[in-house]
């Protein structure tokens, strides 16, 4: 890759990391689009954005717990039975064709979940165990697939069942896109026995970003504009992705 593209997408991957991780994600889909509109092939993508996800969700993951949002009888369900789907999405190889097209589909469902981010419901309910465990285990699944952490799919799923406020939503998030990147990661690394040196060297720039994103994020900071930009983003990139698919 040439030094101004890496230069362009370091800048890139930083930003995203900020804004992302400033509504508890770690950014996947955000690295995907990112990296998808430079031309990155699809075995790079899917590991490099695994590997920043990781970064990103361990910032975030401490950031909202000592801001006091993380339910831990909320996250456990969720992320029991997402953890092994997780490994095995990862471990799966399905054609390139289709890995495009369903890599699109997910950054579209995610555009869709940031254009209609919805205000924080005015009562709760607890879900059913057994609910949580296969919503959780499906997500997981798709996680490993995609090279996602699974965030984009919990948080609107938390929200839109009035099973958490927004900033709750987004603190059991954080820790849910860790463990299931991580066992994404593991799945795609025995399955392949290499692992692209990208997301190594685009470490530092997702670190700072969602070290700065999270902070702002986990104390109120501001999230419709900058779910509205992330959102046009990811419908090129998305639309671009199935097209070519």
């Amino acid at each position: 890759m040439a030094a101004e593209h890496l230069a362009l997408l370091f800048l890139a991957i930083g930003i995203v990391a900020f804004l992302y991780s400033s509504v508890g994600h770690a950014g996947a889909s955000g690295y995907i689009a990112v990296m998808t509109l430079l031309g990155l092939a699809p075995a790079t993508i899917r590991p490099t954005a695994l590997i920043l996800n990781i970064l990103v969700a361990s910032i975030g993951s401490i950031q909202f717990a000592r801001a006091g949002y993380f339910r831990w009888a909320l996250f456990w369900p969720f992320a029991l039975l997402s953890i092994p789907a997780a490994y095995l999405g990862g471990y799966l190889q399905l054609p390139v064709s289709l890995l495009r097209i369903l890599i699109g589909l997910v950054l579209l469902f995610s555009a869709v979940r940031l254009f209609f981010r919805r205000s924080d419901p005015e009562d709760l309910q607890s879900p059913a165990p057994p609910a949580a465990i296969g919503i959780g285990a499906m997500i997981g699944l798709l996680s490993g697939l995609t090279g996602t952490g699974g965030g984009i799919f919990l948080t609107p799923a938390l929200l839109f069942f009035r099973w958490a406020r927004i900033r709750e939503a987004a603190a059991v998030s954080a820790p849910f896109i860790l463990v299931n990147s991580i066992a994404g990661l593991a799945g795609y690394f025995i399955a392949n026995r290499s692992v692209s040196s990208l997301g190594l060297v685009l470490s530092g720039a997702a670190i700072i970003g969602g070290t700065a994103g999270s902070h702002f994020g986990s104390r109120r900071f501001p999230v419709r504009t900058i779910s509205l930009v992330l959102a046009i983003v990811l419908v090129i990139a998305g639309l671009k992705l199935i097209s070519s698919g």
